[in-house]
């Protein structure tokens, strides 16, 4: 098992910035992986950006590459998503996921592949 706290979360303009936290408590492992998916209202959950535990391999979805930064501390047991040049669009519940199953070299980018998930924090963008 493992719990996931997220923070950081906010209001802020168009072109703003922002930095999410989320702490993994409980069972860590090397085939750990790490993911931010957002929700906004009316639209189903969708893959913002993941990180592979060991390796630090990454991936993003298409419309926040160049904006945003995923990044660990493995010290911390926690994972980041920096959020650059904000959109309206990017208004959404950013939720923290994590999984244990490995996925070879790959980075999981669906929400059915990851088991444990954070309780989401509210990130608004105004125009």
């Amino acid at each position: 098992q493992v719990q996931l706290v997220e923070s950081g979360g906010g209001f802020v303009q168009t072109g703003g910035s922002l930095r999410l936290s989320c702490v993994a408590s409980g069972r860590t492992s090397s085939s750990l992986m790490m993911g931010w998916f957002r929700q906004a209202p009316g639209n189903e959950r969708e893959f913002v950006a993941a990180i592979r535990w060991n390796g630090g391999t990454s991936d993003y979805e298409g419309s926040v590459k160049g904006r945003f930064t995923i990044s660990k501390s493995n010290v911390k047991n926690t994972v980041y998503l920096e959020m650059n040049n904000l959109k309206p669009e990017d208004t959404a519940v950013y939720y923290c996921a994590a999984n244990f199953r490995g996925f070879g070299i790959t980075v999981a980018t669906m929400t059915s592949d990851y088991d444990y998930w954070g309780q989401g924090t509210q990130v608004t963008v105004s125009t």
